[in-house]
């Protein structure tokens, strides 16, 4: 019945569309290597076992899910006079992934870390006080668009770019 749902996910997922206003989301995905660059030089992200569990710690777990939910990668948020970008949809399904990185308004995506995953819950994903606040400040209007992308723990990616608009919270 799992795999009967994930089939689902997967079938239903669309590379691109568009955000709840309309603007268009770009993506694309494809196979990664095994050496990324870092500020510290390059760094070999290693592919993990996919043996499903059910709990959603693999790539072949979350993959579909992220897939379905591309808008809801990322949010923006205008508070306290300042934007916040919001990356609490990819830590929730965090524990399928090895890496993401975010870039502002074109420039080179940088590597955000992840908090570990915490296999002593129920769900490994789940975000907790110890992990900190899932989000970055920035000025105030300075966010225009966000590049995501994501390296999954089978090292595949998926990027997409999302306009302010399409993730801007009410």
């Amino acid at each position: 019945m799992f795999e009967v749902f994930l089939t689902i996910l997967a079938m239903a997922a669309q590379a691109g569309g568009t955000g709840a206003d309309g603007e268009a989301i770009a993506a694309t995905s494809g196979a990664a290597g095994v050496a990324v660059g870092s500020a510290a030089g390059v760094q070999a992200l290693i592919a993990e076992p996919q043996d499903p569990s059910g709990r959603f710690t693999t790539a072949v777990e979350v993959k579909p899910i992220l897939t379905a939910t591309r808008g809801n990668w990322v949010a923006v948020r205008e508070y306290g006079g300042q934007d916040l970008l919001y990356v609490t949809h990819l830590w929730s399904w965090r524990c399928g992934l090895l890496e993401i990185r975010i870039g502002l308004n074109g420039a080179a995506p940088e590597v955000w870390p992840l908090p570990a995953c915490h296999m002593d819950q129920p769900m490994p994903g789940v975000v907790l006080e110890q992990d900190g606040l899932p989000y970055r400040g920035f000025e105030a209007g300075s966010i225009r668009s966000v590049e995501v992308q994501i390296t999954y723990d089978d090292l595949s990616t998926d990027t997409a770019t999302f306009e302010r608009s399409a993730v801007l919270m009410p």
